[in-house]
This record gives structure tokens, C-alpha cells and sequence, in this order.
């Protein structure tokens, strides 16, 4: 069911420690990375800081496009979770001025998405 998830395009959280050796050099002192997670090629990352989205771009998935998110610029997130026949859930975020979701993923089921609701919440909000 994994390759199938990914192939759909739903995102799986990727270790720890395996984000902090490939994504160190992105850090800035005193950073940490909170939780991460990989789609096909892409990975976003939520720091104690801001949020990180990883995009590969092209066909070899040599160029790549980083795109920092600080939280105050966050207005507002939603959070649907998957429904009893539904294998997904789904984060939406807005960026400040923005009227549609800035940013908008989808999980598989084995991501706890209340677990990423509250990693936003907690920067978000406090």
C-alpha cells in the first residue's frame, strides 16, 4: 500500500535523523526539525522555527526549489481527516492575504495528521 500511497501522491513521514543529515545546511542555529514528510520526490519540513517545503523539480529531480514559510505568515489551517472508506487526510494552509489555500497536502493513513495539526497549531498559535 506504501508505493501505491506515494504513487497517488499522499505524503509518509520520513525519519528524523535521516531529515537532519540530508537538510542540515537549510538550519539556522538553535533550529530543530520538529517532524517531516516525503511525497514521491518533494518533502515538507516543520521546524520550531518555520516551515520548509522541499520541491524537486524536473525529471531528474536535480533542481530543487526550497521554500521557507515562516509561522507568523500563517493565518489560518484546516485539517480534514480521512473518512471510514477514505485511505487520506488533508492539510490545507493560507498564507496571510492569500483568499485560497497558499498550501495544500495529503496524507496516508499512516500519518497521525493530528500530530501535524498540532506541531501548526503550536507555532501558529503560540
Amino acid at each position: 500500500m506504501g508505493i501505491f500511497s506515494s504513487l497517488l501522491g499522499n505524503a509518509g513521514v520520513v525519519d528524523q535523523e535521516k531529515l537532519k543529515q540530508e537538510y542540515a545546511q537549510l538550519l539556522v542555529e538553535g533550529e530543530q526539525i520538529e517532524i517531516g514528510f516525503k511525497l514521491i520526490r518533494d518533502t515538507f519540513i516543520f521546524t520550531n522555527k518555520r516551515l520548509i517545503l522541499i520541491d524537486k523539480q524536473g525529471v531528474t529531480g536535480r533542481k530543487t526549489e526550497y521554500l521557507s514559510v515562516s509561522y507568523k505568515s500563517i493565518s489560518r489551517f484546516s485539517v480534514e481527516t480521512a473518512g471510514t472508506f477514505d485511505l487520506e487526510a488533508e492539510l490545507k494552509i493560507w498564507i496571510s492575504g492569500e483568499m485560497r489555500p497558499s498550501i495544500a497536502k495529503r496524507f496516508n493513513k499512516s500519518v497521525n495528521v493530528y500530530d501535524v495539526q498540532r506541531v501548526l497549531a503550536q507555532y501558529v498559535l503560540g
